[in-house]
């Protein structure tokens, strides 16, 4: 019964009724039981459609990986890598019996310590490694590990759209005269598709990288390029040292038939673009103010640009935009072109300064989980406005912040 028909019943009930007898007016009085009114609860809500996604928290750290050296040559016909690790760790704190390591999709041929075959389990996505004996926080041990990787295709992301953590681009030369081409992308946990690490974002090692491949084909990786040998006719060795503490994510290689164009050193560190041969002559117009950001990002902030060099490559196929790998950033295919195709482009400058801008916000700090990432993307993405206001105006800057609005809120609208 609704609130409103009790009313008029009791207003009914109570009231005064006149009964006639004769010209005397009579009334008679009812007085009902007290009643007590109890609303229905309310019905329960339906049940959301959604859930909240899982809060990504910081990795707990149990071991403390200091120093990785890779030793990789390729398989083209079965896009395999043929890999070997060494892996220079110690406690993080609590002394330790084993190790766990990422390692996705790996045939292992040896897991061993100074030469002794070690007990492990693996399911398939991580190695659980048991050590000979227990160390402390204060002793360092060397795992090394012998491999092939066979990088798989996995679902991606809305920014990455695969996730097979290294790439072979036209590797048995099938699709006609497209460049033979082989790339990494580690970002969020796929560099661990194809060496064995501890892949999070609050872990960081220096590394070195020896990577064998034909002669006729040039390499890039984080760090610097300290030797190259020759030690099989028709292959060459490439030994790239990274001597400063990155996240795992951020190791990159690249192989292709690249043209190499050398820009002014700045600051005396090298800066250079990797693009196709036939785009050499428009390499600087395809990486615009790259020397000029890198003075203006490192006053801007207070911190010279801390790393070794600055390298930037165009690769087919990519999956994603650009990937800030520290010293060495990958770009898709778009951003190539001749100067008189660029002329009217700026989106150019924009991921080179977007990219350029991690290697303080992403790659010298770093967030500690992937639950946090927005950061290190906000911030790179404040920097093309930074960029753009410098360069060109506040015009042009307010112009391309109602253009990332947009895309804000039309991502909302059609989530």
């Amino acid at each position: 019964m609704s609130w409103l028909a009790v009313a008029l019943l009791l207003a009914a009930c109570n009231t005064q009724k006149p009964m006639v007898a004769g010209n005397t007016p009579v009334t008679e009085d009812r007085q009902l039981d007290t009643v007590y009114i109890t609303p229905e609860p309310p019905a329960a809500p339906e049940p959301a459609s959604y859930s909240l996604p899982t809060y990504n928290a910081a990795a707990t750290r149990e071991n403390d990986l200091l120093h990785t050296v890779l030793r990789v040559s390729f398989d083209w016909e079965k896009e395999q890598v043929i890999g070997s690790a060494q892996l220079r760790l110690k406690p993080y704190f609590y002394p330790v019996e084993s190790v766990l390591l990422d390692a996705k999709g790996f045939e292992f041929q040896r897991i061993a310590m100074g030469g002794r075959e070690l007990k492990y389990h693996y399911d398939g996505q991580q190695v659980s490694i048991l050590l000979p004996r227990p160390y402390t926080r204060d002793e360092e041990y060397v795992l090394d590990i012998d491999y092939v990787a066979t990088p798989s295709e996995s679902g991606g992301s809305a920014a990455i759209s695969s996730d097979k953590g290294l790439y072979f681009i036209n590797p048995r030369g099938e699709e006609g005269d497209k460049p033979r081409q082989i790339w990494t992308q580690g970002e969020t946990e796929s560099n661990s598709r194809w060496f064995p690490t501890i892949d999070k974002p609050n872990e960081r090692t220096t590394q070195e990288i020896y990577v064998t491949v034909a002669d006729s084909m040039e390499t890039l990786s984080n760090g610097l390029l300290v030797d190259a040998s020759s030690t099989t006719p028709g292959l060459r060795t490439d030994h790239w040292v990274m001597d400063q503490p990155h996240a795992p994510y951020l190791f990159m290689l690249a192989v292709g038939d690249f043209a190499i164009v050398e820009d002014e050193p700045w600051n005396g560190i090298p800066v250079n673009y990797y693009v196709e041969k036939e785009y050499a002559a428009s390499a600087e117009a395809i990486f615009p103010y790259t020397p000029e950001m890198l003075t203006f990002f490192s006053e801007l902030v207070g911190v010279p640009y801390p790393w070794q060099k600055y390298s930037q490559v165009i690769v087919r196929d990519y999956v994603s935009g650009a990937m800030e790998n520290t010293t060495a950033v990958i770009f898709g295919e778009f951003m190539q072109g001749d100067e008189r195709d660029l002329i009217d482009v700026d989106i150019n400058e924009k991921f080179v300064a977007h990219e350029l801008f991690h290697h303080w916000f992403g790659d010298l700090v770093t967030t500690e989980n992937w639950a946090n990432l927005t950061l290190q993307e906000g911030f790179a993405n404040y920097s093309e406005y930074l960029w753009m206001e410098h360069k060109h105006g506040r015009d042009a800057a307010d112009h391309h912040l109602l253009s990332e609005w947009s895309g804000y809120f039309g991502s909302a609208g059609a989530g």
